[in-house]
């Protein structure tokens, strides 16, 4: 596979990964580390950038809840909204550094757009989340 194929790839597994798709963007990123074929670097920008857009998407879902929820492919429960409602609303945006963690992390992005976060602190936020967890990966690798 060529560069910008490998890439493309480990771009479009992040991003789904972020989203509520049942996707894991770190075997990938591993199997493609493993390879060493490509600049570390290289491949923990792709991966946090296409995994924080996805976050994005997942953010801008929530912005759109009360008009997308009764939608039978809306991809997220009432319940699940409630219950992670509850951490946002506890610890407010910095709970968004937590947003690379597997079963809250993209309903807590889809809360934050429901409470209307704003941008300028919920990208760094999940950035920040999502890029030490591809970092450490790539650290043991």
């Amino acid at each position: 596979m060529n560069e910008i194929a490998t890439l493309s790839t480990l771009f479009a597994a992040a991003f789904g990964a972020a989203t509520l798709l049942p996707i894991q963007s770190e075997i990938i990123l591993g199997a493609i580390a493993y390879s060493k074929d490509y600049n570390l670097w290289l491949l923990l920008a792709v991966a946090t950038t296409g995994n924080v857009l996805g976050a994005a998407l997942n953010w801008w879902l929530g912005t759109q809840v009360e008009r997308l929820s009764d939608r039978k492919w809306f991809p997220v429960k009432q319940e699940a909204i409630n219950k992670v409602s509850g951490y946002y609303l506890k610890w407010g945006k910095w709970s968004l550094l937590l947003a690379w963690l597997p079963f809250i992390g993209d309903p807590l992005t889809l809360v934050a757009g429901i409470f209307r976060t704003p941008l300028k602190w919920f990208i760094p936020l999940v950035a920040l989340g999502k890029a030490a967890r591809y970092a450490l990966l790539l650290a043991v690798i």
